[in-house]
């Protein structure tokens, strides 16, 4: 059960995250949309009953959102729960971290994760058979930006584009310096330069810049869209909780079928498959891409069979984040965390839950 502080912050979280996916988190207008308003009136109370000065506006409660890491005082996050050197808003980005949508979907109402999961739910039943919901769902994972270029290449299905157009928006200001629009050249999502400053076809990631990856390697080169029209983005929480981890999955999906290993998707999930096969040591597998290992794990309190979770090699070979994730689960023994080049491995030991090494 989440203290009401941590609640709070879950919910504060949620709205940085609505925010910013429809507008920014550049400047606002009176009055401010109910819900905010709501968060800010309850983070002023809490500031007063600490002694610690309050926000006096929502464009200021956002800068300390930017400005403060989880772990400070207001809020009282415990490092159990939230790693606490991370910000709710980007520093260079001024959009919502992925710390802040994945604590968004901590919350009561399941945030962005929720939203995407409900979108692939909904997407599945309208397609109507396993192999053409893959077939969609592949194009999500594959195409978190659509030029209108696109739509007159080789091979590009009309079928499956009018499935899911509805899924796609325009370009958001927030997300453009002066009508461009950069993508980062390893996780394809958007990407903004420090400052803002108008990018030019040098662009390359580096440590001032942002994409909503927010964790991929610098200098490498950038696909700059000088003008927005004709360009569409897939809603945000599927980038976020689809498109980001697909390149993972989609490694995973071919070091099992190389390996001869069965699989199944589940349905109502994200990444997750049924291992089928006979000597394996494990029913389910979901593969992840989260900065938070605490709230993953959270996830599969209520499993009553073996899990394997695949998380990308750097974030699974960190004995911090393996620590924070293995010290939230409510039975160790019974999840397992590995990167994806240790997972054929793992399956078929014989002792693949004895420890988290």
């Amino acid at each position: 059960m989440m203290s009401d502080e941590v609640a709070l912050y879950c919910e504060l979280a949620e709205i940085v995250s609505e925010l910013g996916d429809e507008s920014g988190l550049r400047s606002f207008l009176l009055p401010y949309p109910p819900a905010a308003q709501r968060v800010l009136d309850r983070v002023v109370l809490r500031c007063i009953d600490l002694g610690l000065p309050p926000p006096k506006s929502l464009p200021e409660l956002l800068e300390w959102c930017r400005s403060t890491p989880i772990g400070g005082r207001l809020f009282e996050i415990p490092p159990t729960l939230v790693l606490p050197d991370a910000p709710l808003i980007h520093r260079n980005g001024l959009l919502p971290t992925r710390a802040c949508l994945e604590l968004a979907s901590a919350g009561v109402k399941g945030g962005p994760e929720e939203t995407a999961r409900s979108l692939l739910t909904e997407l599945e039943g309208r397609c109507g058979s396993a192999e053409r919901f893959h077939k969609v769902r592949q194009f999500l994972g594959r195409n978190p930006v659509v030029h209108r270029r696109d739509r007159l290449r080789r091979g590009w299905s009309k079928e499956i584009w009018c499935r899911v157009k509805d899924l796609y928006r325009p370009v958001p200001e927030s997300l453009t310096v002066e009508g461009t629009l950069l993508c980062c050249g390893t996780c394809r999502l958007p990407a903004l330069l420090g400052g803002r400053r108008v990018p030019d076809q040098r662009a390359a990631s580096g440590p001032d810049t942002w994409c909503e990856g927010e964790s991929c390697p610098r200098g490498i080169s950038m696909e700059l869209t000088r003008t927005t029209e004709g360009v569409l983005l897939l809603n945000k929480p599927l980038r976020a909780f689809l498109s980001l981890p697909f390149r993972l999955e989609e490694v995973v999906l071919a070091d099992l079928d190389r390996a001869g290993v069965g699989y199944q998707a589940l349905p109502g999930e994200l990444s997750a498959y049924r291992i089928q096969g006979a000597g394996l040591s494990v029913c389910r597998l979901h593969i992840h891409d989260r900065v938070q290992p605490a709230l993953l794990a959270a996830r599969f309190s209520g499993f009553t069979e073996p899990v394997v979770v695949v998380a990308p090699e750097e974030l699974a070979g960190a004995a911090r984040y393996r620590a924070a994730f293995t010290r939230a689960l409510a039975a160790p023994g019974q999840v397992l965390l590995v990167g994806s080049g240790d997972l054929i491995t793992r399956l078929r030991g014989e002792r693949a839950f004895d420890e988290q090494s």
